[in-house]
C-alpha cells in the first residue's frame, strides 16, 4: 500500500457565456436628441467644405 496519494483533478468546467439582458428599445426624447444632432453634425461638415472650396490654393 503506498504511502500518499494524488488526487486526481478534474479540468474547470467550459462554462457558457452569460445572456446579455435584452436591450430596452431607445425613448422618444432620446430619438429626437439624435436626430437633432445628426443634422447639427451635417450643418457642421458642410459649414467646412464651403469654407476649403472659398479658400484660394496656395501658390
Amino acid at each position: 500500500m503506498p504511502a500518499f496519494m494524488f488526487e486526481k483533478i478534474s479540468p474547470p468546467a467550459h462554462r457558457a457565456p452569460a445572456a446579455t439582458p435584452p436591450k430596452k428599445p431607445r425613448g422618444l426624447i432620446s430619438q429626437m436628441i439624435d436626430r437633432f444632432a445628426e443634422r447639427r453634425a451635417k450643418r457642421a461638415l458642410q459649414g467646412k467644405r464651403a469654407t476649403r472650396r472659398d479658400e484660394k490654393p496656395a501658390e
